[in-house]
């Protein structure tokens, strides 16, 4: 993914990569310098930091981003409840744009299924990804679920009750979620990321699907969070007030 993000910010022409930060050194640098860990950074060269890698690689980047006043912007999901706290702590020091799925059309999805969502009376939802995705639900799955919940709420609909009484296998109706709405996950290989929001109602359905075939679907994202945020200490939850 961090080769892929600096490929394509690199591609629209108003960024340059300053550094690239892992354990092993990337096969293209992009013009960038290579550094192993934040120690060897120099922080007068960035002016913000992208972050794709892992839970424990939030905390460090967070950690150094609010102690050389610098921006963040985050992709990583699957974050415990300190992991998180170490981020918002972050946010009251610099700027920082956390986000569960960086792809317009997903974040544009998510936002068609909150509309949708007071007029069906049940909704599940489909997420797939690739075999080495680590954590299961997918953030993006977690927050349409929560979007959806919330529009029903609004609405004054009630909670969703699962229609089904006997599970002959246990888990076979998915995990359930916010406000009664159920999330399936899928983990294949060949596949890269993919959703779908399944309504139902009397006598019609719909489908909301949307579907990331290549990891630089991304980067259009990842490039407004970036050109949004700065060392102004705040919070961005989403990219959906960006679009």
């Amino acid at each position: 993914m961090g080769q892929t993000l600096a490929g394509g910010l690199s591609a629209l022409g108003r960024f340059s990569i300053g550094a690239l930060v892992d354990a092993r050194e990337p096969h293209e640098l992009f013009g960038a310098s290579y550094a192993s860990s934040f120690d060897e950074v120099d922080a007068d060269s960035i002016d913000v930091v992208i972050d794709f890698s892992s839970p424990e690689g939030v905390v460090a980047a967070a950690r150094w981003c609010a102690d050389n006043a610098k921006g963040l912007v985050i992709g990583t999901t699957g974050l415990t409840n300190e992991q998180r706290r170490v981020v918002d702590e972050a946010a009251t020091k610099v700027g920082v744009v956390i986000a569960a799925n960086y792809s317009v059309g997903a974040v544009l999805s998510e936002k068609f299924a909150a509309l949708a969502a007071p007029y069906f009376d049940r909704v599940e939802i489909i997420e797939l990804h690739h075999d080495k995705k680590v954590d299961a639900p997918s953030g993006t799955s977690i927050a349409a679920a929560k979007g959806i919940a919330a529009a029903r709420a609004a609405a004054g609909l009630p909670e969703m009750i699962d229609p089904t009484l006997r599970h002959t296998l246990s888990g076979a109706r998915g995990a359930d979620t916010f406000g009664g709405v159920k999330i399936h996950s899928v983990r294949l290989p060949g596949l890269v990321a993919h959703q779908e929001i399944l309504f139902g109602g009397p006598g019609e359905g719909l489908t909301i699907r949307h579907d990331s075939f290549d990891r630089v679907s991304f980067v259009q994202g990842v490039a407004l969070a970036a050109d949004a945020i700065d060392a102004t200490p705040r919070l961005i939850d989403g990219i959906e007030s960006l679009i």
